[in-house]
């Protein structure tokens, strides 16, 4: 008698081996101890902190011993082709930084990265020497995430607290508190709990964009009330391209607005929205410096990105070589459509 599709299916899956993992340090706060907190561990003191992994088919390997505001955009480039490299040979891959710039770091990894196996970016908001040290547990969800069947696909995501978000969509939303991560306009991927990996949805994931340097001047300018439009327009003078933080669901001042369609001519300028939430609007108002304006302006919108998200995606833009229509094109899947 011959299984049904489903069953034989489902069985499948069930019989997949975890995958080999490879856990990659890069510094942080997970690996800082001290009064006065300072680098202290490498990757294999890191792991050797998680009994629960005995057992596992799991390399470690230190590449840099950083606070993340230390990180160059080189080591970034560094750290994205080290993760792509090792998940492309079947790995799955840990990377542990540090929070501060972990959401760049993870945009940048999920715009080069297209395999299967995935990389799981984690670290800490709190040193190993303070109370509720919040590092191991991260660690090891990490760990139980990478090598998981269930995560085939995945791409590149942050794993924290107990959630798993999107590389794309992941913002740091709490400075010092163990939920120090979240995804505002999407909301988490899944949970990790007790060892076990539950995942209700897979992202869309960006073609993987072939970036040869990260080397170009990237400045975000921010509008705010009483804004003139001098700094964007001194940005789009000594920038390759500008980040514009437009209010609301993409609105500017006239001033700013005049000025924008002048930088826009002069480099390309990416717009996203200041809250945390951010989306754009299409037709809903007719004001001068609507959105109907900023769309006609000559930027390219990408309201669904964080700021700090979207200065990585138009370095990465700029650094794989791409014209103004390229990167808009790259950066269309972060607009309603």
């Amino acid at each position: 008698m011959r299984d049904d599709p489903a069953v034989s299916q489902a069985r499948s899956g069930s019989e997949q081996r975890p995958r080999p993992v490879r856990v990659i340090a890069a510094g942080g706060t997970i690996a800082m101890r001290g009064e006065r907190a300072v680098p202290a561990l490498d990757a294999s003191e890191l792991v050797e902190q998680l009994p629960q992994v005995a057992g596992f088919h799991l390399e470690a390997e230190s590449v840099l011993s950083l606070p993340s505001t230390h990180l160059a955009l080189s080591d970034a480039l560094d750290l994205a082709r080290r993760t792509g490299a090792a998940a492309t040979a079947g790995e799955g891959v840990v990377l542990t930084t540090g929070t501060d710039t972990m959401e760049e770091v993870a945009v940048l990894c999920g715009l080069m990265y297209g395999g299967e196996a995935p990389i799981v970016i984690t670290g800490a908001n709190r040193p190993g020497s303070a109370p509720g040290a919040d590092g191991p547990a991260n660690l090891l969800d990490a760990i139980i995430l990478a090598r998981a069947p269930a995560a085939a696909g995945l791409g590149v995501v942050v794993a924290f607290g107990g959630e798993v978000h999107a590389a794309m969509t992941v913002r740091k939303i709490d400075s010092t508190g163990p939920v120090a991560f979240g995804s505002p306009t999407a909301g988490p991927l899944g949970r990790i709990v007790e060892g076990r990996v539950w995942l209700h949805v897979t992202p869309r994931r960006p073609s993987p964009l072939p970036v040869q340097r990260l080397d170009h001047r990237v400045t975000t300018v921010i509008t705010g009330l009483g804004d003139d439009g001098a700094l964007l327009r001194h940005a789009a003078e000594i920038s390759d391209g500008v980040v514009l933080i437009a209010f609301g669901a993409g609105h500017l001042s006239p001033a700013v607005l005049a000025v924008l369609r002048e930088a826009a001519e002069r480099v390309p300028v990416v717009i996203t929205c200041r809250p945390d939430r951010s989306s754009m609007l299409f037709g809903t108002y007719g004001f001068d410096g609507a959105e109907r304006d900023l769309r006609a302006s000559g930027a390219i919108c990408a309201p669904f990105l964080s700021a700090a998200a979207a200065r990585i995606a138009l370095l990465a833009c700029l650094g794989a070589g791409l014209d103004r229509g390229g990167i808009a094109a790259e950066l269309a899947p972060f607009d309603a459509r």
